[in-house]
C-alpha cells in the first residue's frame, strides 16, 4: 500500500503523465496488486461525489452561457480598477463566502469561467487568480456547519459519542479568522509566488472584435433603425408583399416589438424576420442598405428614424445575446463557393444565417451579387446553433475566432439567464435544508439547467472537466485501500500515543498534522470520517474536551494545498491554470503553516480543554 501510494505522488510530482491518468494507473495498481476487488476499485466512479461534480460543472456552464459568468467579471473588473491585487481580493472572498452555504467544487465551478475571464480583462493570468480562489473555497466551507462535509462529520461524531454539536454558525468563530488569514496571504505573500504560466484560454473580447468588422466592413457605413408610425402602410402587413431587398435593395435584419403579446405569440424580438412576419404599429426595424435607399423607404412608408448609439454598443446591444451571434467567415481554395455568381444571402438563409456584409482583401464589398474568390470573408449573424451547423458542413469556409467563447462573453440578460440562477439557488436551499442528497440536488438542478436550453447538450458535455471528475474518481479507491489495509489507522495509533502524555496542546497538533498529512493525498471527508473516532478516543482517554480536537479535525481536513489531489477544489484549477504538482507545495506550504500556528492559538481560547 504503501509503495503504491509513494509511487503515485512521485508520478504526481514528476509531471510525464496527465493527472487523470496517474489516477487511474494508481487505481488499477491496487486491483493487480490484490488490496482491492473488483467493486472497490472501481466505487469512485458511482461515488455520488464524482456525479456531483459532474453535474456542478453542467450548472456552472448554464451561468456562463446566460450571461451571468460575464456580467460578475464585468463588476469585478470595474470594482478592482485597474488593481490587480483588488481583484484577488475580491476573487477569493467571494470564494470564501459563496462556499460557506454552496459545496466547495460548486463554488468553484460557478467562479473559474469569470476569474479567468476577469483575469485576462485585467491584465494578469489566470495562473495568478486561480488557486487563491480554489484555497478560499476551501477556507470559506469553514464558516457554516453544511460549508464543507468534515464539519458535518466532525458534528455528528460529537453527537454520536454522547456529546452536543456544532451550532450552524460556530464554526465561523474561526473560519473567518482564518478566511481572513488567507486573503492576507494572497494579497501579500501568495501572488508572489503564484505562476506565471501562460494558458489558451483568454476569452474573446467582443468590444476589440466588434471594432475589427467595423473597420474591415464599414458596418457603420448603412446600419440603420427605422420605427413604424402611426400612418405607416406596413402596419398589420406581411413582409413578403413589400420585397425590400428586391425593390429597394435593403436587408431587414432584427425587428423589436414595443408592445410584445404573449397571447398572440408576439415575442420582443423577431431575431430572423421571415417572409409572414408580420409588422405591427411602433415596431423597431434594424435594416441595412444605402443611404439613398433608406431615405426612400422612410419617405415612401413613413417610418422615422432613430439615433444610434455608437456603432459597436449598437452592435452588441441589438444584433448579438446568448442565443444569436456573428462572427466572420472566410472562403478557402476548396470550397464550392469559389468561382459562384449568386446571391450569398440565399446561400446562407439555407443554414438560418444572415449575411452582413462582404469583404475582400480588406476593402468593403457593397454589390449584393459578386463571383466568389479564395480568401474573401463574410460577416454573418445567427444563431450559435446554425453557425456551428455550417461549420459542420462546409469544412472549407474558415469560422473566425470563437463563435463559443465569444456566447461566453455576451453580459446582457436574459429569461433563461433567471433560470439558470434559479437552478442555482434551488440547489443551495435543496442542500441547507438537507431536503435531498447533495449529488441529488444537483442533478435535478442540472437537469433543469439542460431542460430548460440554458445550455444545449452538446455544449454540457464540453462544459465538464473529464480530467478532473476521472481523477477524482480514480483516487476514491487510494482512501479506501488505507484504511482497508490498516495502514492509516496503525500510524494514526502510534501518533497519538506518542504525544498524548505530553501536552493536550502537543496532541492537539499532532492530530492536526497527521490529518493534513492524510488529506493532502486522499478524500478530506474520508480523512475526518478516519480521524474523528480517534481524535475523540484521544481526548476521552485523558479526560479532555473532544469539541477542539473535532473542530482542529475539521480545519486540517480542510487544509489540503500541498497537491492538486487533496481537494476537487484544487484539481478543478489544475487545468485551466496551467499549474504543476509543486506549485502547490510552494504556494500552499506557507499558507499551511499559518493555519497550524493560528488554530494551535485560538482553538483552545474558543472552545477549553
Amino acid at each position: 500500500m504503501l509503495i503504491i501510494l509513494c509511487i503515485t505522488i512521485a508520478l504526481f510530482v514528476w509531471g510525464k503523465f496527465t493527472p487523470d491518468i496517474v489516477a487511474l494507473l494508481s487505481m488499477i495498481s491496487l486491483f493487480l496488486t490484490g488490496i482491492l476487488d473488483a467493486k472497490e476499485t472501481l466505487s469512485g466512479f458511482s461515488n455520488p461525489t464524482v456525479i456531483m461534480i459532474a453535474a456542478l460543472f453542467i450548472i456552472g456552464e448554464g451561468l456562463s452561457q446566460t450571461g451571468w459568468t460575464a456580467l460578475a467579471g464585468k463588476k469585478f473588473v470595474e470594482w478592482a480598477g485597474k488593481s490587480i491585487s483588488k481583484l484577488l481580493v475580491i476573487v477569493s472572498l467571494g470564494a470564501g463566502i459563496l462556499s460557506g452555504f454552496v459545496s466547495n467544487t460548486g463554488t468553484v465551478a460557478t467562479l473559474m469561467p469569470l476569474t479567468i475571464s476577469s483575469a485576462w480583462s485585467i491584465g494578469t493570468l489566470p495562473s495568478k487568480m486561480l488557486m487563491p480562489v480554489a484555497f478560499g473555497s476551501n477556507t470559506g466551507g469553514l464558516l457554516t456547519l453544511t460549508g464543507t462535509p468534515p464539519n458535518i462529520i466532525a458534528s455528528n461524531a460529537l453527537i454520536e459519542s454522547g456529546y452536543e454539536g456544532f451550532s450552524f454558525f460556530e464554526f465561523s468563530l474561526i473560519g473567518l479568522p482564518l478566511l481572513i488569514i488567507a486573503l492576507l496571504y494572497f494579497r501579500y505573500i501568495g501572488y508572489k509566488l503564484l505562476p506565471k504560466n501562460k494558458t489558451n484560454n483568454k476569452p474573446v473580447n467582443i468590444e476589440s472584435t466588434f471594432h475589427k468588422w467595423i473597420e474591415a466592413y464599414k458596418v457603420d457605413s448603412g446600419y440603420y433603425r427605422l420605427r413604424v408610425r402611426s400612418l405607416s402602410p406596413l402596419i398589420n402587413t406581411k413582409l413578403e408583399q413589400w420585397q425590400f431587398e428586391n425593390d429597394y435593395n435593403v436587408s431587414i435584419i432584427r425587428i423589436k416589438r414595443r408592445h410584445p403579446n404573449v397571447i398572440k405569440g408576439i415575442g420582443q424580438f423577431e431575431e430572423f424576420p421571415d417572409p409572414s412576419t408580420t409588422l405591427f404599429y411602433h415596431d423597431i426595424i434594424t435594416v441595412k442598405g444605402e443611404t439613398e435607399a433608406i431615405n426612400k423607404l422612410m419617405i415612401t412608408f413613413r417610418l422615422g428614424l432613430l439615433p444610434l448609439e455608437h456603432v459597436t454598443h449598437e452592435l452588441k446591444h441589438n444584433l448579438i445575446n446568448q442565443e444569436v451571434g456573428m462572427t466572420e467567415v472566410i472562403v478557402n481554395p476548396n470550397s464550392m463557393l469559389v468561382g459562384k455568381k449568386d446571391k450569398l444571402e440565399d446561400f446562407f438563409k439555407r443554414y438560418n444565417i444572415q449575411l452582413l456584409a462582404t469583404s475582400r482583401n480588406n476593402k468593403p464589398l457593397l454589390n449584393k451579387e459578386i463571383t466568389v474568390k479564395v480568401g474573401d470573408s463574410f460577416l454573418i449573424r445567427g444563431t450559435w446553433e446554425a453557425i456551428d451547423d455550417l461549420k459542420e458542413h462546409h469544412e472549407n469556409l474558415v469560422i473566425c475566432g470563437s463563435p463559443e467563447g465569444m456566447s461566453k462573453n455576451v453580459d446582457t440578460l436574459s429569461t433563461k439567464s433567471f433560470i439558470a440562477l434559479g437552478a442555482l439557488l434551488l440547489m443551495i436551499l435543496l442542500l441547507v435544508f438537507k431536503i435531498v442528497p447533495g449529488s441529488m440536488a444537483a442533478l435535478m438542478c442540472a437537469g433543469i439547467v439542460l431542460l430548460t436550453g440554458c445550455v444545449p447538450i452538446s455544449k454540457a458535455y464540453k462544459g465538464i472537466s473529464w480530467t478532473s471528475v476521472v481523477m477524482i474518481a480514480a483516487m476514491i479507491p487510494m482512501g479506501i485501500a488505507l484504511q482497508k489495509t490498516g495502514t492509516a489507522q496503525l500510524v494514526a495509533n502510534a501518533l497519538v500515543n506518542h504525544l498524548g502524555s505530553i501536552h493536550p496542546i502537543v496532541l492537539l497538533g499532532g492530530v492536526f498534522l497527521l490529518t493534513t498529512t492524510f488529506s493532502q493525498v486522499i478524500n478530506n471527508s474520508a480523512t475526518a470520517v478516519l480521524m474523528a473516532p480517534i481524535a475523540i478516543l484521544a481526548a476521552s482517554s485523558l479526560n479532555l474536551s473532544p469539541e477542539p480536537f473535532m473542530i482542529v479535525v475539521a480545519i486540517s481536513a480542510s487544509t489540503a494545498f500541498l497537491t492538486p489531489v487533496g481537494t476537487t477544489t484544487n484539481a478543478m484549477v489544475m487545468s485551466a491554470g496551467g499549474y504543476k504538482f509543486m506549485d502547490y507545495f510552494k504556494v500552499g506550504a506557507p499558507l499551511l503553516l499559518m493555519f497550524f500556528i493560528i488554530t494551535l492559538l485560538l482553538v483552545p481560547i474558543i472552545w477549553p480543554f
